[in-house]
């Protein structure tokens, strides 16, 4: 490593060169990379509800369709609204009372459930449907075009609705999300460094890693929104305590040489060293995301983790590079640190860790308690601004028909008449359920079947397939709707055993039952892959046990919080606050219980490694933990999109949870468990345990 980081220092103009060019392709990629608004297709393809989507957009031609309510219209006026939006790209085609009768015929002669399913009190509705995908571009551009020919008297309702107005509040507020994320980040360096220009440097280093990272998505093709909002605040949180530790070693290495250049070289030696250890945690905890069966989850893991190796990257090559190249200009703007040496605190905390062992001992249960009683949502109206058309729409539809949801059944085409019929009663008589409208529910005595405009049939059926729509009273992803989903499954494989549901609601209850699987499975995962690693780097059996245990309080309290405060928080930040809190932080209690094995191989007693740990970390803890913090609690505090808003008011938090365990609570754990980890850490058995007992050669003083 030492050749390498003399090569790296001697290069660093054409390392600077490199780097500026390199922003060109990324940019480029970056542009070119397309994001994904629907969560819901995150969901496995296996399933089959997700087969079901595929059925509609391959032999009906659809894969969404909205609920478009007009208010206080004449039945014409209504007629020529619904031409001009079938004149819009990618609308396949709209449902609406003449799309079965002439408008010259009264509506009345419709039969009761059709009628009421299209109509209530001065408000009518149609169904929106649409030749692509519930996300793709040409979907949530008709949906712009037909909020531009629509009045204020009309309304929006569905998934599409949804993910085009969180892909414009997403594209509005991301780089706002970077732009606070920066400012809070240079208060914190402000206060920490003894430059003012040095964050700036630490900054642009970051920043082009980030464009690096962002760049490279586009050998994805695609990203979530969630990651696209995510990344860039992530990376900056969880890779700019490189930068620190690259700057402090330098500042060492000069007081040791005078040799600017030498001095860097070993900078950047015992940075890479030191940094490796520190991100293989965090890359772990995102490469646990990677194993949910919910690919959201591989989207962020990857694309994190992949951010965090370009940060090590960038931190001993870009970094060290600006200072050296800089290094006049940083040395005119030196000042002294704002932020004051910790003397007594330490003291503090090693003198009463009986008592700050004891509030760990009290806290543990409601922690525990809270973190398994914390309720959370699953329903994405939930996660946007009421102001936004989607959700007044689907309120508007709620209020006029109440009607909460509508989804689709794909039964056998060949299905003879009389079980269609009878299934469709048994549906209707399931509670809930407001409508079901098929070919077979809009024939009556009064209508023969030739009587169905052919545009008409051929939206509802295909060569193989009928397509019914239920409308239900229920709310996506409440318990009620799960019920009548399952109920309905039951109903219509009992007449067709290849009968499917389909829709946002079926999905949704597929998204609650695989991310729940998914929660214990990444929790497992990024759990196992910490132990293991911290066992290897401390060579210990009993400190992984420890170092996790810790941390993990901290993510208890942290997903505790919610239950207490009565805050219901979305699903995505129950499933992935763990694993990033856990690989995000627990480098706090590695970077300590490093120094705490290294006191207590010199000699020194337990009582004496574990002030000499906490005074000479406290610092380096507290720094690391608020620029975490820095990068998140803005987002949070400002984001519009409760999604990424509580997942980033989570880390904030939960970084600074973590930041007083380690500081607090650990240090009592050296204490207590001294015997056994001395007896339990390789290297250590020349050390003598504080219980008297000689468990090697060297003897040791004791300390009282």
């Amino acid at each position: 490593m030492k050749k390498l980081s003399h090569l790296i220092v001697s290069l660093r103009y054409v390392i600077l060169i490199a780097a500026i060019a390199l922003l060109i392709p990324s940019a480029i990629g970056y542009f070119n990379t397309r994001v994904n608004y629907d969560i819901l297709t995150y969901l496995p393809k296996d399933i089959e509800t997700m087969q079901g989507q595929d059925i509609l957009l391959d032999q009906f031609g659809t894969g969404a369709f909205v609920l478009y309510v007009a208010e206080g219209m004449e039945e014409k006026d209504v007629s020529d609204l619904k031409a001009q939006i079938e004149k819009v790209d990618h609308v396949a085609d709209v449902l609406w009372y003449d799309s079965v009768m002439d408008i010259s015929i009264p509506m009345e002669m419709m039969p009761d459930e059709v009628y009421e399913a299209f109509n209530s009190d001065d408000s009518t509705m149609m169904f929106v449907i649409f030749d692509d995908g519930t996300s793709a571009d040409g979907t949530m551009d008709a949906i712009e075009e037909i909020r531009k020919i629509s009045n204020k008297q009309c309304f929006m309702s569905g998934m599409s609705a949804i993910v085009t107005d969180t892909k414009n509040l997403a594209m509005k507020e991301t780089p706002i999300y970077v732009g606070i994320a920066v400012l809070l980040a240079v208060i914190v360096l402000s206060l920490t460094m003894d430059s003012y220009l040095i964050p700036l440097f630490f900054l642009l280093s970051i920043g082009m890693t980030i464009v690096y990272n962002m760049g490279t998505n586009v050998f994805k093709g695609e990203i979530s929104f969630i990651t696209q909002s995510l990344s860039a605040v992530l990376q900056l949180g969880v890779t700019l305590d490189y930068s620190i530790f690259l700057w402090h070693s330098y500042q060492e290495e000069l007081d040791k040489n005078s040799d600017k250049k030498d001095a860097m070289a070993n900078a950047i030696s015992a940075t890479f060293q030191s940094v490796i250890g520190s991100s293989i945690t965090t890359i772990a905890g995102f490469v646990a995301l990677c194993f949910m069966s919910f690919t959201l989850g591989l989207d962020l893991g990857v694309v994190m983790a992949k951010g965090v190796i370009f940060g090590v990257i960038g931190c001993v090559t870009i970094l060290p590079s600006m200072i050296l190249v800089f290094d006049g200009m940083i040395e005119k703007t030196k000042h002294k640190p704002l932020m004051p040496e910790f003397v007594k605190l330490p003291k503090f905390i090693s003198k009463y860790y009986i008592a700050f062992f004891a509030v760990f001992l009290a806290l543990l249960g409601p922690a525990i308690y809270g973190n398994n009683h914390t309720t959370v949502y699953y329903d994405l109206t939930q996660t946007l601004p009421d102001f936004l058309e989607s959700v007044q729409g689907a309120n508007k539809v709620d209020e006029e028909f109440d009607m909460n949801s509508a989804y689709m059944l794909l039964v056998d085409k060949n299905l003879d008449t009389a079980s269609m019929t009878q299934m469709i009663e048994q549906l209707k008589e399931t509670d809930g359920i407001i409508s079901v409208l098929g070919t077979d529910s809009i024939l009556g005595p009064a209508f023969p079947r030739e009587f169905i405009p052919e545009d008409l049939m051929s939206d509802l059926e295909s060569d193989e397939w009928k397509m019914v729509l239920l409308t239900t009273d229920y709310k996506i992803a409440s318990d009620e709707i799960n019920n009548q989903i399952a109920a309905v499954d039951s109903i219509v494989k009992s007449y067709d055993p290849k009968a499917m549901v389909v829709g946002e609601a079926p999905c949704t209850k597929d998204l609650i039952n695989i991310t729940d699987h998914d929660f214990k499975v990444v929790n497992f995962v990024s759990i196992g892959l910490v132990f293991l690693i911290i066992a290897f780097v401390l060579k210990s059996i009993s400190l992984p046990f420890i170092l996790v245990a810790v941390i993990e309080f901290a993510i208890f309290v942290n997903m505790g919080l919610p239950y207490y405060t009565g805050t219901v928080i979305p699903f995505i930040s129950s499933v992935v606050i763990g694993t990033i809190q856990l690989g995000a932080t627990v480098d706090y209690a590695i970077l300590m219980t490093t120094r705490y094995l290294n006191e207590r191989r010199e000699g020194h007693s337990k009582k004496e490694a574990t002030l000499i740990a906490l005074s000479t970390s406290m610092k380096s803890v507290i720094v690391s933990a608020l620029s975490f913090f820095a990068a998140t609690f803005g987002v949070g505090l400002i984001s519009s999109i409760d999604m990424i808003g509580s997942l980033c008011m989570l880390m904030a938090r939960g970084a600074i949870i973590s930041m007083f365990t380690v500081l607090l609570i650990l240090p009592a754990m050296y204490m207590l468990f001294d015997g056994l980890i001395m007896r339990t850490t390789f290297g250590m058995k020349t050390v003598k345990t504080e219980d008297g007992h000689h468990v090697g050669l060297i003897h040791r003083h004791k300390v009282a």
